[in-house]
């Protein structure tokens, strides 16, 4: 299919993907030649790719035009969208134009509609890379499973919840990591990766600022701070965390708030707390159950603390120790 769109912030799964094409259109003896990496964020080279993907492969295999931020699909402008619908129809078949953007095709976009278009008809195809949210421990396996896949590797149940524990939604990570397991399995002539191998050669627990809020909301202010200097020390920007946590816990508010009042309907209350997915309402029923919007208040105030210290130029560690223990 001579147009692929591909997108998403799974960077580690569309870098696979966009390697899987180039390794099968190209002839390694006119690579260097047949293959284009262009970035649509830079003047011109969005227009420059659709040029390139209209002239036919030199010697043998096909040509592969490859255009990172693509602006085809996410805010167009109108004169670059009229290059597009041209030019669509007057790629090869010999040629492979890949369309990668880390962010979903606005689909009220004629150019989007066009490509859709054709994906209905068989004539291009749209691949999409999401990473799972920190909460979705479903999407969390089904990233580890599929890595696996791709990567011809098989694992023991045990090891994927193993893996989850270590690595989270951390794409690239747990391609590195299956990798390095896949050479300790093979050394020991196994053919599969154990839990026991998972935690072995992985250092650590993965921490998210949302098992942090998890630990709040669970009145356990100490493991709160374990888990914030886990963060900490991995170089996470400690404004970013206070940005989780808040938002995390305005959600529980606005939850627990619409409960108080009667609300019933998951996708009235998913709506107003700003959660995309109205089903995590009912996990988050399950882990309120008992808690009051004071709790929810009172915690929101100390992260207040927290940033206006941080913003003063106190250390991470000392401003949440300050802020959540005071």
């Amino acid at each position: 299919m001579p147009i692929q769109l591909l997108w998403g912030d799974d960077s580690a799964a569309l870098e696979r993907a966009i390697q899987s094409v180039i390794n099968s259109a190209l002839d390694p003896a006119w690579a260097s030649v047949n293959l284009s990496r262009l970035d649509g964020s830079e003047s011109g080279q969005a227009r420059q790719a659709l040029e390139e993907a209209r002239t036919p492969p030199f010697g043998g295999g096909a040509r592969v035009v490859l255009l990172q931020r693509s602006p085809f699909c996410n805010a167009c402008p109108s004169e670059l969208a009229d290059r597009f619908e041209a030019s669509i129809d007057a790629i090869p078949d010999s040629t492979q134009l890949l369309l990668c953007n880390p962010t979903k095709p606005d689909g009220r976009l004629r150019t989007t509609k066009a490509l859709q278009k054709r994906v209905k008809a068989g004539q291009a195809k749209e691949l999409s890379f999401k990473l799972p949210a920190v909460w979705d421990g479903a999407g969390q396996r089904q990233l580890v499973e599929r890595t696996a896949d791709e990567l011809a590797l098989t694992l023991e149940p045990n090891a994927v919840d193993a893996l989850i524990d270590a690595i989270g939604s951390d794409s690239a990570r747990l391609t590195m990591e299956l990798q390095k397991l896949a050479l300790h399995a093979e050394s020991t002539g196994s053919d599969r990766i154990s839990a026991a191998a998972v935690q072995s050669l992985i250092d650590g627990l993965s921490t998210n600022a949302l098992q942090v809020g998890d630990a709040l909301l669970a009145g356990d202010p100490g493991e709160a701070i374990a888990l914030l200097d886990a963060l900490i020390e991995g170089g996470e920007p400690a404004l970013r965390i206070v940005a989780t946590l808040s938002g995390q816990i305005r959600g529980w508010l606005w939850v627990l708030l619409l409960e108080q009042q009667g609300e019933r309907d998951v996708a009235v209350i998913a709506k107003a707390a700003g959660i995309g997915n109205p089903k995590r309402i009912y996990v988050m029923r399950k882990q309120l159950q008992g808690r009051s919007p004071e709790r929810c208040l009172k915690l929101l105030g100390r992260l207040l603390d927290v940033e206006a210290a941080l913003k003063r130029g106190a250390l991470p560690g000392d401003a949440f120790r300050d802020g959540l223990l005071g």
